[in-house]
């Protein structure tokens, strides 16, 4: 019936106040690096007596489908389960652990070495994944989340992922790529993408000669990602708050460009209409307080690693790559991926 955010963070308090979720102040004594799940929520029911069911929902599974939530809300409502939790099927052959320095082998776990067969030939296992439990009431007041007449709910492994550790972030920008929930509307393709020229091509920095000429640097990388942009049929074009034409010029890049500009987004949207593009069409990439409203409006937006802060919260990607760095085509990939995206859709 309602969507929470439980957290002890102004900022997080007012990011989820803008989607339209309400806020549940954790307290400080459920906030601490020990604190477990079960906790923040025993604490949001004391204070929310009407709640007589909760969906505890990981942020670590960012593939999650609102299919699989629906499906999992009538389990409990409709056909009478207090408890279920999302699984996953794995097939893996497990191994009892030795530890160093003791005498003995290890043993098979859910094998038979004599007999082993092709892991495609076996049904596998169902583990526990960590998307989300849901719950009734009475068992989180008694202490925990599964219990009484449980249920599992398996999600399809494309849509399975945990984030725990660093090196499994890639893996989940992949997979929410190609898998992931881009809500109702359907995607569009990229037609055009907007890219700041100081900061964002170039690295911000401006070099002066002894007799007053100015020097910049950019990344062959992003040269080549703009050109391939191109030849995808995705149109770039450039803007900057300053008058950089001569360096333009200098870079040769045959893109449309309007410098010296005072309101960015009037230009973004300017170029948007000319072209007869819907917002979901649009890319852009900048990295100063001047992009924030362009960044916003965009239907795909990111940003260099050494983007201001303000630039960084308003774009839905955060390149690894700094400015005149390789961001461009960094960004370019992510588009590529997108459109993988776009055309699997489409094949189904």
């Amino acid at each position: 019936n309602s969507i929470w955010v439980s957290t002890d963070h102004d900022e997080i308090e007012k990011v989820a106040k803008q989607f339209g979720a309400q806020v549940h102040r954790r307290s400080p004594e459920v906030s601490q690096d020990s604190s477990t799940s079960l906790e923040a929520i025993t604490e949001f029911l004391n204070h929310h007596q009407e709640v007589d069911i909760v969906g505890n929902i990981q942020a670590t599974s960012p593939c999650l489908h609102p299919s699989d939530l629906i499906k999992v809300a009538d389990l409990i409502q409709k056909e009478g389960f207090d408890s279920v939790f999302s699984v996953v099927r794995r097939h893996q052959f497990r191994w009892s652990e030795v530890k160093k320095g003791e005498n003995k082998m290890t043993e098979p776990q859910n094998l038979n070495p004599a007999k082993r067969y092709r892991r495609q030939d076996w049904p596998g296992e169902l583990y526990e994944n960590g998307s989300f439990y849901f719950a009734k009431r009475h068992l989180i007041e008694k202490g925990y989340l599964q219990g009484g007449k449980m249920a599992y709910y398996e999600m399809r492994a494309e849509h399975s992922v945990d984030i725990d550790i660093d090196i499994d972030w890639p893996i989940a920008e992949q997979r929410v790529l190609s898998f992931g929930y881009f809500g109702k509307e359907p995607l569009k393709e990229v037609k055009l993408l907007v890219c700041s020229i100081d900061g964002c091509l170039t690295n911000g920095r401006i070099y002066v000669t002894e007799d007053h000429k100015e020097m910049v640097s950019y990344d062959y990388r992003d040269i080549v990602g703009i050109d391939l942009l191109k030849k995808r049929g995705i149109q770039v074009r450039l803007i900057s708050d300053r008058d950089c034409s001569k360096t333009l010029s200098a870079m040769q890049l045959s893109c449309v460009a309007k410098v010296s500009v005072t309101n960015k987004l009037q230009v973004l949207k300017d170029w948007q209409e000319d072209m007869g593009l819907s917002w979901k069409e649009v890319a852009y990439l900048g990295n100063e307080e001047s992009d924030v409203e362009c960044l916003k409006q965009a239907g795909m937006s990111a940003v260099p690693a050494d983007a201001c802060a303000a630039a960084q919260k308003a774009a839905g990607y955060i390149c690894k790559s700094r400015g005149g760095c390789g961001a461009v085509r960094e960004f370019a990939e992510h588009i590529f991926l997108l459109l993988e995206k776009v055309n699997s859709a489409r094949k189904q």
